[in-house]
């Protein structure tokens, strides 16, 4: 799932990945590029609230997105994830997204 300042649904017992793009046209899952040609991302941090385990995150599509694999949750609670970057050009952005934990269907 690509998040740009997104809410997404998960269950408590899902295991997903969600995916930071910063060069979504290139990537092929968006409209424009906010990284320049040549840019990459060199640092990332992500940071979740209390009661959602980030399990882990890497930079993927040559170093212009980030990979994160959220679990847990409790049912009816809403968690912030933010993903912060600093690229090769010395700039840096935030993303987030909403996960909101839902019953079991």
């Amino acid at each position: 799932m690509t998040c740009e300042n997104r809410t997404f649904e998960k269950v408590p017992d899902a295991v997903l990945d969600y995916k930071f793009d910063w060069a979504a046209l290139t990537n092929g899952s968006g409209v424009s590029d906010w990284l320049s040609s040549g840019e990459a991302i060199a640092d990332i941090t992500v940071t979740a609230d209390a009661g959602i385990t980030i399990d882990s995150s890497a930079k993927a599509d040559l170093d212009t997105s980030v990979v994160v694999f959220l679990s847990g949750g409790t049912e009816q609670a809403q968690y912030e994830i933010s993903c912060k970057i600093k690229t090769t050009d010395d700039r840096t952005d935030v993303r987030t997204l909403i996960l909101l934990i839902v019953a079991s269907k």
